[in-house]
């Protein structure tokens, strides 16, 4: 009895239908950072199609399920580090945990799948019915139980850039729905020219083929669109201090932390710039509790006449009770702290624990300072006259915080953050990835601090300079223009994601409705 209540049955899994579907995980997650092959999301689901001719609904499930599965555990192989390294819990603590977040997102697969599979035995198109499925289950996980929007397909495209830029009127949905189809078209054609008896996907193809010119030619003219903002550009450092993670919060190293901080912002400031950017909590202590070290940072920004964002914990007091912020300061030319912009989107179990009313044994996977709570509203920090949108640490990876910053006037975006719980890993390079998403949708910079790295420069078409390496101390440098904040994306959002979601309802009720007049 509770074999058949399994998504994945061992019996079914190596079998042949298990064994594609297992190779289509296998691809889609060696599409993305750090093995990179990003050719490979265009024809990763060919196996999987294979494995669905002619399958019971059932089979469909799991063989989705056991396609997630595989792809999200080795795109998520390194939430064990953080969980044993950082949270200092046993590998089964950890093993079980990673599990339970891959398996929910292979549920999403599942979902898809399965829909996409039903709809096929009544007659509908899978051409039309998995890209819109998909897309509609990358909304749905994007804010559900708190969102993971962690590597969509799309997001695999980042470095092809004249293909990503259609990113600025349908987001990262647009890119996933065209890799989609075109894994369909390309299944259909093999099958075609193999004799299985499968017509030629003509029709399907041709859509294909004007969408992909079509992305194609706006792509290379967003690209070759030479217009310019009559903002000042401004000369901006990102720092990396590069500060172990065990010893980051430790008060007898507080002084040397500030010392490495300091010895890079002189060194960058050298070369001429105007705004210094420090990383997430690179500052290990309250800002707004230590006179001295404040002044310290005050006095650095007053005497070298720049701008300074730093990262530090804050705290206040809402309705009489005092609450802890991952925060931001933006410190003046003169030494003053000209304004705080708050983390809007906190890490479940890494700055809060949710449920803890009534789950009171379930502690924080990292080491804080009490639990924090989120920032009220979207509020831009000013740099001489432009404003800057500050995207603390995972905040980088949803759209619709960038999206308010942009929308409330920010034309420079700085991701400020602490990597380092993700080791030597490929989850730096995987949040980098979706961050470059950012700035093509709002059509705005992004500087970018990272504690040990990555840290970089994006331009507002997505290109990625200026990088550092892992787990090295030193700043990079660049000359950025602030962005138009002007892109179809900006006022329409994810209507396109949105517009999938109701067609995959219309396309479920169609097949219900359909299957019910089935002898």
């Amino acid at each position: 009895m509770t074999a058949r209540l399994l998504p994945v049955r061992l019996s079914t899994l190596f079998d042949r239908g298990g064994l594609l579907a297992i190779t289509s995980g296998v691809l889609i997650a060696l599409s993305f950072p750090n093995c990179g092959l990003s050719f490979l999301a265009w024809i990763a689901l060919i196996p999987l199609l294979i494995a669905l001719e002619g399958t019971t609904l059932r089979t469909a499930f799991r063989l989705g399920f056991t396609c997630g599965l595989c792809a999200y555990a080795g795109i998520l192989y390194w939430i064990n580090i953080v969980i044993t390294e950082y949270g200092h819990l046993p590998w089964a603590v950890s093993i079980m945990l990673y599990l339970i977040l891959v398996a929910w997102l292979a549920l999403f697969y599942a979902f898809t799948i399965l829909v996409t599979r039903a709809a096929e035995q009544v007659g509908i198109k899978t051409a039309f019915s998995l890209p819109v499925t998909w897309v509609a289950a990358d909304l749905l996980r994007s804010f559900l139980m708190t969102g993971v929007p962690w590597a969509m397909l799309g997001h695999s495209q980042y470095r092809i850039l004249p293909l990503i830029q259609i990113a600025d009127v349908c987001g990262v949905f647009g890119i996933t729905l065209l890799i989609v189809l075109a894994n369909v078209v390309i299944y259909r054609a093999i099958r075609a020219t193999t004799g299985a008896g499968v017509p030629y996907p003509v029709k399907s193809a041709l859509v294909l083929l004007l969408l992909f010119i079509a992305t194609l030619f706006y792509g290379f003219s967003r690209l070759n669109d030479e217009t310019a903002t009559k903002a000042k550009p401004l000369r901006i450092a990102v720092v990396q201090g590069n500060i172990p993670q065990d010893v980051k919060w430790s008060p007898a190293f507080q002084d040397t932390t500030m010392n490495i901080y300091e010895r890079l912002t002189r060194e960058a400031v050298k070369s001429g710039v105007d705004l210094v950017v420090w990383p997430e909590s690179a500052v290990p202590f309250f800002f707004q509790d230590e006179p001295r070290q404040a002044a310290r940072i005050t006095g650095l920004a007053r005497e070298l006449s720049i701008s300074m964002i730093v990262g530090s914990p804050a705290h206040e007091l809402r309705n009489g009770k005092l609450v802890f912020l991952n925060s931001a300061f933006m410190i003046s030319p003169a030494g003053n702290v000209t304004g705080r912009s708050d983390k809007l989107h906190l890490v479940p179990y890494g700055e809060y624990v949710p449920l803890d009313r009534f789950f009171p044994f379930i502690s924080k996977l990292v080491v804080g300072i009490g639990d924090f709570s989120p920032g009220r509203q979207a509020v831009p920090l000013v740099a001489g006259q432009t404003k800057i949108g500050t995207l603390i640490c995972a905040e980088a990876v949803f759209p619709e915080i960038a999206r308010a910053y942009v929308n409330n006037g920010a034309r420079i975006l700085a991701n400020i953050t602490n990597d380092a719980w993700f080791g030597r890993s490929a989850a730096p390079y995987q949040h980098l990835a979706i961050a470059a998403f950012r700035t093509v949708e709002t059509r705005t910079p992004m500087v970018r601090a990272a504690n040990t790295g990555v840290s970089a420069i994006i331009d507002q078409h997505g290109h990625i300079s200026s990088m550092t390496g892992l787990f090295t101390e030193g700043f990079r440098i660049g000359e950025v223009s602030p962005g138009s904040g002007d892109s179809i994306y900006l006022r329409i959002g994810d209507l396109l994601a949105w517009l999938c979601v109701a067609l995959t309802a219309v396309i479920a009720v169609l097949t219900w409705a359909r299957r019910r007049r089935l002898p």
